[in-house]
């Protein structure tokens, strides 16, 4: 009998893999979860709108502020606990906002985003994805250049360590949770042993593992704690084994946004022997999905779309200019939410446009009519816009790029090559 709830709790029986996938599949089979309405806040209101193109993205500085805060007490005021996942944050000014709040430890995904943290005031940055071939040169070239910062990377087999055998780059093992992205599987303990000693071996530095137990945001918070929890028990065997090798573990990062509450529970990640760092990146400036996920914590919606209604294709039916190249339609429909408008209800976009089904027809708004989105999926969104505007009181205060959207130009040139070939693009 593998699962068993008692009383609103999980008790296990059996092997390790089969309580796990008995978990993991539960949480794939049920629908992320997200808010089905917002109400309106003053706050969110642009003033001028007149003047802005949309859709547009807006930046709400002192929203983003109260979340930085909120996140930091919940770690008893230890910055140094938070890796930040920076692939929601996107735009330096934001990074500069959470190194200005102590917050100096990172965590990226692409050669863009590692080169703007690194010029944005980071101490400690992973590059938290398996880049091999010109994408590890181009890591290198990163690391060279900002020798002050600590850069890791990660890897999950004997190739993807031996790649990095002469650089200054330190390197963190893979696991996976069960999420099946990347990582070594975490019942494969002694494969992850051989991994930990290949990379001495190499004359790197083992600086600890990479734990991204993102798959559990389906469940509520009771249940994925449950699941969450689990996991952590067989990750610390696997610290144990890697300390049995004659190895210590330097630090252990879990948790994005989801399981960051859990991992805050997890008693065994204190006085462990190692640091232990959560790596949430999307309570930064929050959406549709990680408001109904981590709900009661005090966060707030940091960011929202800007759009204009532009037609009334049909009774019961409005369109505005925001389709799936402005709202990230990857995390499924609705892709996001009508902030203060309970009666209309996003459905399937095309690139542009943005239709929604209306509830109640006396409540249509006008063609012209500004309305605000909260994105089901933020990050993806953020990537979406060139520019964001930045909106305190109303005001329009700046407008901000979004630095580290999309990718580096594709080829990777020498400094020679590069000011020679008129082909060549300048790194950003």
């Amino acid at each position: 009998m593998p699962l068993v709830r008692d009383d609103g709790e999980f008790r296990f029986y059996g092997g390790f893999a089969l309580r796990v996938r008995v978990i993991i599949e539960a949480a794939m089979a049920t629908q992320k979860l997200m808010l089905s309405e917002f109400s309106w806040d003053e706050r969110y209101q642009v003033k001028g709108i007149e003047e802005v193109l949309t859709p547009a993205l807006v930046v709400y500085p002192d929203v983003v502020a109260s979340n930085i805060a909120r996140t930091l007490q919940l770690l008893g005021g230890d910055s140094d606990r938070w890796r930040a996942h920076i692939k929601t944050a996107k735009l330096a000014y934001t990074l500069r906002m959470l190194v200005e709040r102590g917050v100096r430890n990172f965590k990226c995904a692409t050669t863009l985003e590692l080169l703007v943290v690194c010029r944005s005031g980071a101490a400690d940055v992973l590059l938290a994805f398996p880049v091999m071939g010109a994408n590890a040169r181009r890591v290198r070239e990163i690391a060279d250049q900002f020798s002050d910062i600590r850069i890791s990377v990660l890897a999950e087999n004997e190739e993807q360590v031996l790649q990095w055998q002469g650089g200054t780059v330190g390197v963190f093992v893979d696991i996976n949770p069960g999420m099946n992205r990347t990582g070594v599987e975490q019942g494969h303990g002694s494969k992850v042993v051989r991994l930990v000693r290949g990379i001495g071996e190499a004359g790197l530095e083992f600086r600890g593992l990479h734990y991204y137990d993102g798959q559990y945001g389906g469940l509520d918070e009771r249940e994925r704690t449950a699941a969450a929890h689990t996991g952590y028990d067989r990750l610390l065997e696997l610290v144990n084994e890697i300390g049995q090798s004659g190895v210590s573990v330097p630090e252990i990062i879990t948790a994005g946004t989801p399981t960051f509450p859990s991992s805050l529970t997890y008693e065994g990640f204190h006085g462990g022997g190692f640091i232990h760092r959560v790596s949430p990146g999307t309570i930064v400036y929050c959406d549709a999905s990680s408001l109904a996920e981590v709900p009661n914590y005090g966060y707030a919606p940091a960011v929202l779309v800007l759009t204009r209604v532009v037609s009334h294709p049909h009774d019961g039916i409005v369109t505005c200019d925001a389709g799936h190249k402005a709202v990230s339609a990857d995390a499924g429909v609705p892709t996001c939410v009508v902030v203060g408008h309970p009666e209309l209800m996003p459905v399937k976009p095309s690139e542009e446009h943005l239709p929604l089904n209306l509830k109640e027809e006396k409540r249509r708004p006008q063609v012209g009519q500004a309305l605000y989105l909260l994105p089901r999926h933020v990050c993806p969104t953020v990537n979406n816009f060139d520019s964001a505007l930045v909106v305190r009181n109303g005001q329009i205060v700046s407008v901000e790029n979004v630095s580290a959207r999309g990718h580096e130009a594709p080829l990777l040139l020498t400094l020679e090559e590069s000011s020679t070939s008129p082909a060549a693009t300048e790194k950003v």
